[in-house]
């Protein structure tokens, strides 16, 4: 059933590997030194000050927050490099890439000496089908840096997208003279072959790619579509989905490939349950609808596939096969008028068709229109006619999968020939949005796969996090509850503060409409403190507003001002504690930044025991604060979650579960102690307390634990 064949993505998932933030990280990393030595010297103190805090949020994915901060150093200081350039990561890091190229090409304009923003606007190119363009900026950034691997390798994937298949092999071969062991140059060697059709040199080099890597689940997806392509080999492909989906399990592309071997290897049930979990990963896949759609006509579901069939034509009504098979099945299913209707769109695009002309003229017939089908039925003994047949041997479904098959493999071996999208195929794509709530929808790579360290997606186990003040709520939609301690209760009714004070399980995303109003509160605190007699309150205020904005230095000020003037200000100790929490989550994921620094560089290790030493500090400092608020309120039950997750940061498991058992104890109902204590138990080995805890943190509301507990009592 040539129809039902799925396409392979691989050439999208490699074309970029810039698109990573755990690089962009790097380049974040890597151009401190350079940048402070050519600009930082001239900053002003409160430009300077701006920047970082704009870094902070970058560290912390808030991209919105970041370019604010950046446009107010840009706005005081246009002649700078760096505000640029960080404001350059910022937007490519939200897919702006036409502004993430401007950016760049801003800060290469003052600052020509930044390998990475050569790099930043490559990649911006590269996404933008500018393929000569990010050429010339990666042989750019190559002057400055001869050795940089990424840059040789996106060149050369460039170069193999402009067909200069010569010079991208050179530019691998280049590259594996200084890495024989890197794996993605023979993954590239391995697309550059499939272009030239080469496809025995491209599985050698995916063999050896593969061996010497295994966590790339692009070469497994690329080294499957030739074995079903090429060699029809089913089961050797599904092996390899199977490894590529345990690498990268949200991609809904994948269970749509696998599902399509599934199929070859007459696993109808396997191939059905993939492509329902494709549609529960992207519902708004048309290429998942489709095939289960196929799939479900095939197994006698004919009203669900038809239902497959119309999600697919309200998104995109110019699919000829979907629109094919619907007037199939509607005939199947005697729903004659809709037949009809369907017909008639599928003859006047091949007004030929004498098959069609029959079933149209049957279908009316049915429907009582005998003039009507006998109308059709003359019109197809015409055309047989007229061809000098009596049988139909047109069929426009395989002129339309084959034209179909031909497009795909041509986009996917040569992207920099793809067409521009049409003003009907923009307006499908934006019905698409409006007719498919994408409540969970799996972001390109670039934006999701760096969320956190890629080597553990799927296998690190993220504990629930801190309590900490804000004022943006969020309910628990499972069991509508909203943590509440008394002295936020009693400082909402005194209405001192701008907003309801409350606390959160994790970091709230602010609008941009957010982040302003809380630096006009910034702006009126300064006011009111710098013309009244100064109150805790208004100290404890403005540091919230600090903290909302990612500027954690500046909330512990303003909470050590609040506690200077009310010693017994509980509230003041929590934000001083969730200050110092921020400060250590930007450490690590700075740490996280420079990962990629080599380990010979200078006082590498000295600043590695400084930066350790630092973060216990912080630590030690916010565990101080949150026993200062247990002393002033002793049944502050989240001041003794906090505490034990202080104590898990810092590897003392049991006495982080002594704090979790006072916050049981005073909320038995705390999903969220469950669940961590429960992973505290495992990480000690103890299974049968371990399941317990997730058991009952499952039943309360924490969803995580039922992955956990899966995992766990295989």
């Amino acid at each position: 059933m040539p129809s039902h064949k799925v396409f392979f993505y691989f050439c999208c998932q490699i074309i970029v590997i810039m698109k990573r933030r755990l690089t962009i990280y790097r380049i974040l990393a890597l151009s401190l030194s350079m940048l402070a030595a050519s600009i930082g010297v001239q900053a002003q103190i409160n430009t300077e000050q701006v920047v970082n805090i704009g870094r902070n949020a970058l560290y912390f994915e808030d991209y919105i927050l970041a370019i604010q901060y950046f446009n107010q150093a840009i706005k005081a200081k246009p002649f700078l490099a760096e505000p640029y350039f960080y404001r350059s990561v910022a937007k490519i890091s939200l897919e702006d890439y036409r502004g993430a190229e401007q950016d760049a090409g801003m800060a290469i304009e003052r600052n020509p000496f930044i390998v990475d923003a050569y790099q930043v606007r490559g990649v911006s190119r590269q996404n933008l089908g500018d393929f000569s363009g990010a050429v010339e900026d990666y042989d750019a950034g190559l002057n400055l840096m001869p050795e940089d691997k990424n840059l040789l390798f996106n060149r050369a994937i460039c170069e193999s997208a402009l067909k200069n298949y010569d010079e991208a092999r050179v530019t691998f071969d280049r590259l594996l003279q200084l890495d024989r062991r890197n794996d993605r140059a023979y993954i590239g060697l391995a697309q550059l072959n499939l272009a030239i059709k080469d496809t025995t040199a491209a599985l050698e080099n995916l063999n050896r790619g593969i061996a010497l890597g295994k966590n790339n689940a692009s070469a497994y997806v690329m080294r499957a579509e030739i074995m079903t392509r090429t060699q029809h080999d089913f089961e050797r492909a599904l092996a390899d989905m199977d490894s590529a989906i345990l690498l990268e399990p949200r991609l809904a592309g994948y269970f749509i490939n696998r599902a399509y071997m599934k199929y070859n290897l007459d696993d109808y049930f396997g191939a059905m349950s993939d492509y329902d979990y494709a549609i529960s990963l992207d519902p708004s896949s048309q290429e998942a609808h489709f095939n289960r759609g196929l799939l479900r006509a095939e197994v006698g579901e004919n009203n669900k596939a038809i239902s497959d069939f119309d999600f697919v034509l309200k998104s995109n009504p110019s699919n000829f096969m979907a629109l094919y098979n619907r007037a199939l099945l509607h005939m199947r299913t005697r729903q004659f008028r809709e037949a009809v209707r369907d017909f008639t769109a599928i003859l006047k695009k091949y007004p030929e068709f004498e098959a069609g002309y029959m079933a149209r003229g049957e279908a009316k017939r049915r429907m009582g229109d005998h003039k009507g089908g006998d109308a059709d039925y003359e019109k197809a003994m015409a055309i047989f006619r007229r061809k000098k047949t009596h049988v139909s041997n047109f069929n426009p479904a395989e002129i339309e999968a084959a034209a179909a098959i031909k497009k795909a493999e041509q986009r996917a071996l040569n992207p920099v020939e793809d067409e521009p999208e049409t003003a009907e195929e923009i307006i499908n794509r934006f019905n698409t949005l409006l007719t498919v709530h994408d409540n969970d929808a799996v972001k390109p790579e670039y934006a999701n796969r760096q969320r956190g360290h890629v080597q553990n997606d799927n296998i690190e186990v993220e504990p629930m996090p801190m309590f900490t003040l804000s004022y943006y709520a969020q309910d628990n939609k499972l069991n509508g509850k909203t943590p509440y301690i008394r002295e936020i209760g009693d400082i909402n009714e005194s209405r001192l503060l701008p907003a309801t004070l409350t606390l959160v399980n994790g970091d709230p995303q602010l609008s941009e409409d957010d982040i302003h109003r809380h630096f006009s509160n910034i702006d009126y605190y300064n006011s009111l403190l710098s013309t009244s007699k100064p109150r805790s309150i208004d100290y404890f205020a403005r540091g919230l507003d600090y903290l909302l904005v990612k500027n954690p230095d500046a909330a512990i000020a303003d909470a050590d001002a609040a506690i200077a003037l009310s010693p017994q200000f509980m509230l003041a100790y929590l934000l001083r504690a969730d200050a110092h929490y921020m400060q250590y989550r930007m450490a690590q994921a700075r740490d996280a930044g420079s990962a990629g620094l080599p380990a010979d560089a200078p006082d590498v290790k000295s600043q590695a025991m400084l930066r350790q030493r630092q973060d216990v500090t912080t630590l030690d400092m916010m565990q101080d604060d949150l026993d200062q608020a247990i002393k002033l309120s002793p049944k502050n039950v989240y001041a003794h979650f906090n505490k034990g997750n202080a104590f898990m940061l810092q590897g003392d498991y049991t006495s982080a579960i002594s704090c979790y058992n006072a916050a049981i104890e005073l909320k038995p109902d705390l999903g969220e102690a469950y669940y961590n204590r429960g992973l505290m138990y495992l990480r000690m080995g103890n299974k049968t307390l371990g399941v317990a805890d997730l058991s009952k943190a499952g039943e309360l509301g924490v969803l995580p634990s039922y992955n956990v507990l899966k995992r766990m009592t295989r």
